[in-house]
């Protein structure tokens, strides 16, 4: 059986004594010398296209192009037998030794007058095509004069001579065509040619396709980083905020870094930004896990050190693989040899702000210390909170400090990818953010962008995480603050007062509602609690009631029997309220329950119904 015939051949298959004179040989070999040490430079698909231009141009031919099917360029996987035919071909690549080509690809013209977009499918592309479609890969064909023309911009078609198409494979799949042409006056293509342009477009298709790959799992990586990123700017009690992440340069894997803004009871504020070690898919899946951690344990309200000291856990246990069958540690868990490269180290800043005392907590497991502007200050500092270790160390406890905030003060949480890079060090970056934060205007959005724009640091190499908080604080007349007795009479003292700063507010609307529920939570401060009675009301976007005593035992939601003649306090909580809970306090507990604002379309639970309900 005869072999199947092809057009062009490899290098490998022409004998030397056909190859040429011995120049020729010694060309051919300093070109591939060339190609092999300046493609494949970057992990871009239009880099590594210009670099197989670089090479081309004007030392194997007068004109080049790099044309790849739409499919590669977004990253997707190309059908095993290549694109389909009617798939869309788009130019990333051109360069010309003639006189009068344009100076740079994006003036590059497909047709006259016309910006580069989808390449007209002449002669070579249907080539390409065709060779997706099953012809022999890896070969080149050779065009001359007419046919060259019809995928040639139309004032170089006149001078081109020949041209070879070749189709760009890797791993059995076309991923587009490489043309390659000489003007008139130049040595036509012959098999030699052939053969070394085929190499070329060979090695340039195995760094196109490193380059896809990628970039796909660099989106992907990126997608999912920024789904778990707080959309736009967070709204928060007494503070305006406003948040920025910039992705590191495209060159660069995806980092692991966040923040997020956090709504805790009492109209506090948790405030984080945090930053895993290393880069890639697993860094922001890691992300992902100890911001869910975060959030799981700054709802169950405790202390900022006591959440960074259960974060540091739950850091150490991140890399583990789940055991073996039969009970067998697997390999790379704590004691195994591999323990270093399966933990994952982060660091991480949480603050807790509360509007009414504007009292701030911070505590700091190995981050960049946070930066505050005051008012009446002429530059900005950076505050000495204890800088624990990163989270996934262990054995470290963390501590915390408590910072009085003036309102209109300007506070900032940050990633080191904003103040460290290799142009310039810490010391520096530190500096010159502390300059552009003390310079910004008060507007807080033009803010953050006069901050990143003075740092410059868009297309860093680093992720950038930044969070910018101006203290505002609840004003005096949003909170209604009563101590009482611990005697019965105070239950009817406390439903007297709702009703009289409701009023005040005008929120007749929530009377009935809140007096009901202030009274059951006084109620049980007077049977299950200890010491005086505490009673607060706050207004902000929504009504909250905190009710405090000195008692340690937490309250505790159950069902009632239908015989019970108590223990349905909690549950009418339940259905009236948005939310309810309880916290733990220095000299105590604070029960609460929060109550959304009358917006005209909606109206406040009735009671009666919820009382009906219970029985």
């Amino acid at each position: 059986m005869n072999a199947p015939e092809r057009e062009g051949a490899a290098l490998s298959d022409i004998p030397v004594e056909a190859a040429g004179k011995p120049d020729d040989v010694r060309r051919a070999l300093a070109l591939l010398n060339a190609a092999g040490a300046r493609i494949g430079n970057s992990l871009d698909l239009e880099t590594t296209a210009r670099e197989l231009l670089d090479v081309a141009v004007p030392q194997f031919c007068d004109l080049a192009s790099v044309d790849l099917f739409q499919d590669v360029l977004a990253g997707d996987e190309p059908h095993a037998a290549g694109p389909s035919a009617d798939g869309e071909l788009r130019r990333v690549g051109f360069a010309s030794a003639v006189s009068g080509a344009p100076s740079s690809l994006a003036a590059q013209e497909t047709t006259e007058g016309q910006e580069s977009g989808p390449v007209p499918v002449g002669a070579t592309h249907r080539f390409a095509h065709s060779s997706a479609g099953g012809e022999a890969l890896r070969t080149a064909r050779i065009q001359h004069t007419s046919a060259a023309e019809e995928s040639m911009p139309a004032r170089f078609g006149a001078v081109v001579q020949s041209t070879l198409s070749v189709p760009m494979v890797a791993r059995d799949r076309v991923l587009g065509v490489a043309q390659f042409s000489r003007a008139k006056g130049s040595e036509p293509f012959g098999e030699r040619d052939a053969a070394l342009a085929a190499e070329l477009a060979a090695r340039a298709a195995v760094c196109i396709d490193n380059a896809r790959l990628y970039r796909r799992e660099h989106e992907r990586a990126l997608i999912l980083q920024r789904s778990l990123l707080p959309p736009g700017s967070p709204e928060a009690a007494g503070l305006d905020i406003a948040c920025r992440y910039l992705p590191g340069s495209a060159a660069t894997e995806v980092g692991g870094d966040w923040f997020d803004v956090i709504e805790l009871p009492g109209h506090r504020t948790a405030l984080v930004v945090g930053d895993v070690m290393g880069r890639g898919l697993r860094a922001a899946v890691a992300m992902g896990e100890l911001r869910t951690a975060v959030r799981t344990l700054a709802l169950l309200d405790l202390e900022p050190a006591e959440v960074l000291g259960a974060l540091d856990e739950i850091a150490l246990g991140l890399g583990r693989p789940a055991p073996e069958s039969g009970g067998r540690q697997a390999r790379g868990q704590r004691g195994g040899s591999d323990d270093l490269a399966e933990v994952y180290l982060a660091t991480c800043a949480y603050a807790v702000y509360d509007p009414i005392t504007r009292r701030c907590t911070f505590a700091n497991a190995g981050h960049m210390p946070p930066l505050l502007l005051e008012p009446d200050d002429d530059s900005a500092m950076l505050l000495e909170v204890p800088k624990g270790v990163p989270l996934g160390v262990g054995g470290e406890p963390f501590e915390q400090v408590e910072v009085e905030l003036t309102d209109g003060s300007l506070l900032a949480l940050y990633t080191d990818g904003l103040v460290e890079s290799r142009d310039h060090p810490l010391d520096e970056g530190l500096h010159a953010f502390r300059t552009a934060f003390t310079d910004a205007p008060y507007e807080l959005e033009d803010a953050a962008d006069r901050v990143l724009n003075k740092l410059n640091v868009h297309d860093g190499e680093d992720d950038i995480a930044l969070l910018m908080a101006r203290v505002q604080g609840l004003p005096a007349d949003s909170v209604g603050d009563w101590r009482l007795p611990a005697e019965p009479r105070s239950v009817s003292r406390a439903r007297e007062l709702t009703g009289q700063q409701l009023a005040t507010w005008q929120l007749q609307e929530l009377s009935d509602t809140a007096e009901l529920l202030v009274s059951e939570l006084v109620t049980n401060a007077l049977r299950h609690g200890e010491g005086d009675i505490r009673l607060r009301l706050l207004l902000d976007r929504t009504l909250v009631c905190e009710v405090w005593d000195s008692g340690l035992v937490q309250p505790r939601r159950r069902r009632a029997g239908a015989t019970d003649e108590g223990g349905r306090g909690l549950q009418l909580v339940g259905l009236l309220s948005s939310g309810w809970g309880s916290r733990r306090t220095p000299y105590g507990k604070t029960v609460w329950f929060e109550l959304p604002l009358p917006d005209g379309d909606t109206k406040p639970a009735d009671p009666s119904e919820a009382l009906l309900s219970l029985f």
